[in-house]
């Protein structure tokens, strides 16, 4: 069973780092040097980590190895999207990163992780949203298995180009 702990103030720096190489090892492939250089330049600084610690709001969960590396993290919190008009906000959070290393993937990690993330939300709200990229067909598979459900279109961008990502929805 894998450990899963929330972050410290401390953790921010490697968090972000940790964000920084799984996004350009998953999707990096797909973007312009330039866009992908903007994006990452402010999506997840370790300030802005450290804030969302920090919070009321946000909660940060960590599961690491032995030697106390980060294998992967799960970020919660209020809604951060427009999502389609039909789709209810009262009483919804949503699951804003979800991210496991390469070598960790298939261990156990990602699972213990949303378990984490699906009890965080449960507490606060009976609705879990979260965006994935139309691509990214294992994330989907994942999200499916929990009960995750298509409900629209979400508009990513990253730099200048705009990617075609899914709201997912479950009802807690």
């Amino acid at each position: 069973m894998t450990d899963i702990q929330l972050a410290t103030p401390e953790d921010a720096g490697a968090i972000a780092a940790f964000a920084e190489r799984s996004f350009r090892h998953t999707f990096g492939h797909i973007y312009a040097p330039a866009d992908l250089a903007l994006f990452l330049a402010s999506w997840n600084p370790p300030d802005r980590v450290r804030a969302q610690i920090a919070s009321e709001e946000h909660d940060i969960a960590l599961a690491r190895d032995a030697a106390g590396a980060i294998l992967g993290y799960i970020k919660m919190g209020p809604l951060d999207f427009d999502l389609p008009d039909d789709q209810p906000t009262d009483g919804a959070v949503e699951l804003h990163q979800l991210y496991v290393a390469e070598a960790a993937k298939g261990t156990g990690v990602a699972a213990a992780l949303m378990d984490w993330g699906i009890a965080w939300a449960r507490t606060r709200a009976s609705i879990l949203y979260l965006s994935v990229f139309t691509e990214n067909d294992r994330a989907q598979a994942f999200y499916r298995r929990y009960g995750f459900y298509d409900v629209g279109r979400n508009a990513f961008r990253v730099g200048n180009h705009i990617d075609e990502d899914r709201f997912f929805r479950l009802d807690l």
